[in-house]
């Protein structure tokens, strides 16, 4: 049974996918045709329902629980890991208000954490910028603030950048919980035993790169373009964790608690039982 299949080139997805994707793991006669983007790209993907699976925002997640089904391997969840407000000129948080701030799409969880961390202050003017581009868009003044993930907390303060909010940090205090930033989901069109096989073979390939921790692959190299081999190492390092094997009920507690956020501060219309019975 053919399969497609969405992640992104980031070091973090690739690692956990090589081996799935490459024949080294079993896949339980199930093939996969994947493809690349960025994600709110594939959010964008998912929310056409194009892909059978695919990493998803869980802010994109939020809306669409009734659609796909999240995987219990795969995510990328942690504590210290979060986005981070970012400026060049502004010094506090709280100068944010009226001024432009670069976010890398609106379905991004990086978004909603923002947008859950401004909820008691006046808005903002949100510019949609690919990630990668926020460090420059601020740089170059465009953005007074940018909202950056992935990699770019490893090197926007050699660029003269600084922090004003950790995201990550906030979530924390609110809830003691790890921040959940992306999933792995499956379209429930494809039933719950092929579903279950693909769960298994993602933790396979999960477990698979976790016994060969510490190689740069090729496949890992190759798309991250010209990131040197240190800021991979540390975006996997940050990125995959004991959640990516397993969201285990810490991780799912913290997926709950970002739907009831979600739906108090009217970022998402469902209500939370709704949400809770869509992820069974």
């Amino acid at each position: 049974m053919k399969l497609s299949l969405g992640f992104s080139p980031c070091p973090n997805d690739t690692y956990i996918f090589d081996a799935l994707v490459h024949g080294k793991v079993d896949t339980e006669d199930l093939e996969f045709e994947y493809f690349m983007a960025d994600v709110e790209q594939l959010n964008g993907e998912a929310f056409a329902e194009k892909p059978d699976i695919t990493k998803l925002s869980f802010h994109a997640f939020l809306h669409l629980a009734g659609r796909y089904m999240l995987l219990d391997s795969g995510a990328a969840l942690g504590f210290g890991a979060g986005p981070l407000v970012i400026s060049k000129h502004l010094r506090h948080f709280d100068d944010l208000p009226g001024k432009k701030v670069a976010i890398p799409g609106i379905y991004t969880t990086a978004n909603l954490l923002f947008t859950l961390a401004m909820s008691m202050k006046e808005p903002v003017q949100k510019l949609e910028i690919l990630f990668s581009e926020i460090e420059n868009s601020v740089l170059s003044g465009e953005a007074d603030a940018g909202v950056i993930i992935h990699e770019s907390r490893f090197t926007y303060q050699s660029r003269g950048l600084h922090k004003l909010l950790d995201l990550g940090e906030y979530w924390e205090k609110l809830t003691g919980s790890p921040v959940p930033l992306g999933g792995i989901a499956a379209h429930r069109r494809l039933g719950n035993e092929t579903i279950a096989k693909v769960n298994r073979s993602i933790r396979r390939s999960v477990e698979y790169a976790n016994t060969h921790k510490g190689e740069i692959n090729e496949f890992i190299r190759c798309n991250a373009k010209e990131m040197e081999d240190e800021v991979m190492q540390k975006h996997i390092d940050l990125y995959v964790n004991e959640f990516s094997v397993s969201l285990g009920s810490l991780g799912r507690h913290a997926v709950g608690l970002m739907f009831e956020y979600a739906v108090s501060a009217g970022i998402i219309p469902l209500m939370p039982q709704e949400i809770y019975a869509a992820l069974n």
